[in-house]
């Protein structure tokens, strides 16, 4: 790979993000080639994820620059981030002077609720995927979604599969070949448990009482979002 172009990524990043969302998709895009990664936040204080430990901030919202690529990932702390003008705003104003302006799981929701999904075929994780037409948004039930400049990516672990393909749309199949070598990609999981259509009812049921646990009032809160857009 020759002659090519800088390139800037920008993931958003806010308190209880899932950080496998961020930082499966960081380590692909990180190969670009002449890549630098910001991760961008309110504040350079350590961001908590809903792993446990926390994420150092590079830039702030204030002072990020532009990016070529914008990355907005998933996880528990969604609703916070969509309740909050200061995060929308640095989303709009990044996707405004972006090549791309994507996301993995449900960051999805993030972009919808600033209005960067409207009439865009788009996915999110399964279990709030229902929530993508209430900002506009025509769902897909799909890893990976392209529709012009706007590129979705599925619940967590299709961050990777995202930014495969991402990659081969910026810098060509082969390079993406290559980083998925290089990172040795080539998954064999243990169990076939990994959607809704395969799992059993038992681990299925068991999932949606740990979700609805850990965001609690997460899907009224998701639709007064969708309402506030509706309404702006």
């Amino acid at each position: 790979m020759t002659d090519i172009s800088p390139i800037r990524v920008a993931f958003l990043l806010f308190p209880q993000v899932t950080q496998l969302d961020l930082t499966g998709p960081a380590q692909v895009l990180s190969r670009l080639g002449k890549a630098t990664v910001d991760l961008v936040a309110k504040t350079r204080d350590p961001v908590p994820s809903d792993a446990g430990f926390s994420l150092l901030p590079t830039t702030t919202f204030t002072d990020a620059a532009q990016p070529d690529i914008l990355c907005v990932p998933g996880g528990f702390g969604v609703n916070d981030a969509i309740d909050d003008a200061a995060t929308l705003a640095w989303v709009q104003r990044a996707a405004a002077g972006a090549t791309w302006v994507t996301s993995v799981c449900t960051g999805s929701l993030i972009l919808g609720a600033a209005g960067l999904l409207k009439g865009y075929r788009a996915t999110s994780h399964w279990a709030q995927h229902h929530h993508l037409a209430s900002f506009g948004a025509i769902p897909v039930h799909e890893r990976v979604v392209f529709d012009r400049n706007r590129v979705t990516g599925g619940g967590v672990t299709a961050g990777i599969d995202f930014a495969l393909a991402l990659t081969a749309a910026i810098r060509g199949e082969a390079h993406a070949r290559l980083v998925q070598l290089s990172l040795e990609y080539d998954p064999a999981p243990p169990f076939d448990s990994g959607s809704p259509e395969r799992a059993d009812a038992d681990t299925l049921a068991r999932y949606q009482a740990l979700a609805a646990k850990g965001a609690p009032g997460r899907d009224a809160r998701t639709q007064a979002a969708a309402a506030r857009l509706t309404h702006a």
